[in-house]
């Protein structure tokens, strides 16, 4: 058994945002072709504790060089206050010849840069015919940090970032460290998430939230909304919208914002294409085409397979250059 602590992790993934996005990228291709499985991911939930979840995520990924896992990621608001961080996560691949775990990994940045490595491959695909100069941030964590980072690296024209959190003092914090990620860019902290839908026409959505609460009236049409956390959009204010996906089963479950406006709706109609398929049309030579005006939302369900790829990347590279730690005698002769 081999074992990547963070630190490891954090060595081998520091600086590799393009790399990560092509990760994500080839894993949703995949995903797209039928190559992979990925069964409907677990919630482990804690009575007088909603806001507090662990989630169990295992999947395989076909192709050259095949994976299986499961990734076991916990999400803990209540931890900012303590000093540490919301999530935190580990990683067991497989074997698949043996079936034997074959490395533990720590799966919290992992986790972290395949969400912000989807959200920032869906902005490079879906602004082409409009490519931003700003950005806006709507909840200052973890997971929008490594958006902007992300981001930056695929769209590398930004000047301009606009932040929101609900805690000013958190806003600020997040504003220093953004400058840091994109050098020269203007930060302007803002006091509401509606004036930061409106700032910018890419918008990044990244908080704890768990009921809906933000209508996309704000927005300026053909505005680009990467809706990560899931459930901050108001039901109704979707079905105008251009909402892509990663899967659509995964999407329509545990009361997120597309699940309710499904449910209120009655049908399906306003969903498009999954992102694995604008992927695949690009590569035959049909690129994505927008609609003049109409507000797109990327809501990405958070696919196990992109973490059991990421983390079978970083497993290829620590082999190569001889890190981690091995433990002998962890299974039975």
């Amino acid at each position: 058994m081999l074992i990547l602590r963070h630190s490891e992790v954090a060595r081998l993934l520091d600086g590799c945002e393009l790399d990560t996005v092509s990760v994500v990228a080839d894993a949703y291709r995949l995903h797209e072709r039928g190559d992979t499985a990925v069964p409907h991911s677990t919630f482990l939930r804690f009575p007088g504790q909603p806001r507090d979840r662990i989630i169990g995520l295992p999947a395989y990924r076909g192709g050259q060089r095949p994976a299986a896992g499961m990734k076991w990621i916990a999400s803990f608001p209540a931890n900012i206050g303590r000093g540490i961080q919301r999530a935190s996560a580990a990683i067991i691949l497989n074997s698949l010849e043996t079936g034997r775990p074959e490395a533990l990994i720590e799966g919290s940045l992992i986790s972290a840069k395949r969400t912000a490595a989807s959200a920032a491959l869906a902005a490079e695909l879906l602004t082409r015919d409009h490519r931003p100069d700003g950005l806006s941030l709507i909840g200052c964590g973890v997971i929008n940090l490594e958006i902007l980072r992300h981001v930056h690296a695929t769209l590398p024209g930004l000047t301009s970032l606009a932040v929101y959190d609900s805690s000013p003092e958190r806003a600020a914090e997040f504003a220093a460290r953004a400058a840091s990620v994109v050098p020269g860019a203007r930060v302007l902290v803002l006091d509401s998430a509606q004036k930061a839908l409106a700032a910018h026409g890419l918008v990044a959505i990244a908080t704890s939230a768990v009921e809906p609460h933000l209508d996309l009236g704000a927005a300026e049409p053909g505005t680009v909304v990467l809706h990560i956390s899931l459930r901050d959009l108001l039901p109704e204010s979707l079905l105008d919208a251009y909402n892509v996906v990663d899967d659509t089963e995964h999407a329509l479950r545990e009361r997120t914002s597309l699940d309710l406006a499904v449910r209120a709706a009655g049908h399906r109609d306003f969903i498009a294409p999954t992102i694995g398929r604008l992927l695949l049309d690009e590569d035959s030579g049909q690129g994505y085409v927008p609609e003049p005006g109409r507000t797109v939302v990327y809501a990405p369900f958070g696919l196990g397979v992109l973490d059991i790829a990421l983390a079978d990347h970083v497993l290829t590279a620590a082999r190569a250059r001889g890190l981690g730690m091995r433990v002998e005698g962890f299974l039975p002769d």
